[in-house]
């Protein structure tokens, strides 16, 4: 099947979309340092920011973060599932935020935004690895269009393992995250259940991830400045650029 079908039979449904709220999000290993760090690229980029982008935007809780952290901020949040934006809006609430369901696997998507901009930062989690490396170079040069001189844009992502034996040792630690996660919360699943049922599952064929160190390149090679790995701890990463400055 083509790795874009799956992508979209995976992600609009209910089923599957509340399966990862509720059974992988929670639990991800070192997901509030992902947050802290993110938090601080956005603050030092020496901008105000009064709008911002959280693609692929899931269930808002990045826009929630950089709302707590700069409460002027209006987010425009965008997604194609309507599941994912149904769940960003029970938690968002009456925030100063707009949603926005528009597919950035399509070039388009900047005509339900571009009206906004120029951005003071756009955000992305866990979301653009799910489009081929052609796609993925295209999206960070439109979100690079969006942003204002100094903007930043700063993407909480999967990354590619360079090998099958470190993918392994990222596989454990999140079977183990993902395990003490449950177990805390009172649920009776055992590790192998748990391993079956969140991360060795079939709608895996939909990450299409790629090495963090040819998507920085990426990001060079279109302009961006300060790009970086800023957080890594193997397969999940935090990593962007911003555009120059005006000189």
């Amino acid at each position: 099947m083509n790795p874009q079908t799956v992508r979209d039979d995976v992600w609009k449904s209910e089923a599957v979309a509340q399966g990862f709220l509720t059974g992988v999000r929670g639990g991800l290993p070192f997901a509030s340092a992902q947050l802290e760090v993110m938090l601080r690229l956005l603050a030092a980029g020496g901008r105000q920011i009064e709008r911002f982008i959280d693609l692929g935007c899931g269930d808002g809780i990045l826009a929630q973060a950089v709302l707590a952290r700069f409460p002027g901020a209006h987010g425009t949040l965008v997604d194609f599932s309507e599941p994912m934006l149904a769940a960003a809006r029970a938690r968002l609430g009456e925030t100063s935020c707009e949603l926005v369901q528009a597919d950035f696997g399509a070039p388009d998507w900047v005509d339900a935004v571009e009206d906004r901009a120029p951005f003071d930062a756009v955000v992305s989690g866990f979301a653009i690895h799910h489009q081929p490396d052609e796609r993925k170079r295209h999206i960070y040069a439109e979100i690079f269009d969006l942003l204002a001189p100094g903007a930043v844009f700063v993407n909480v992502e999967h990354v590619a393992s360079p090998s099958e034996w470190v993918e392994k040792i990222h596989d454990d630690l999140l079977i183990d995250a993902l395990y003490r996660y449950h177990t805390e919360a009172g649920s009776a699943m055992g590790r192998d259940e748990v391993a079956s049922r969140y991360v060795h599952r079939p709608d895996k064929a939909a990450n299409l991830l790629s090495p963090v160190e040819a998507q920085c390149a990426w990001l060079r090679d279109i302009g961006y400045q300060d790009v970086d790995c800023y957080f890594k701890s193997f397969e999940f990463a935090v990593f962007g650029g911003r555009r120059p400055p005006e000189q």
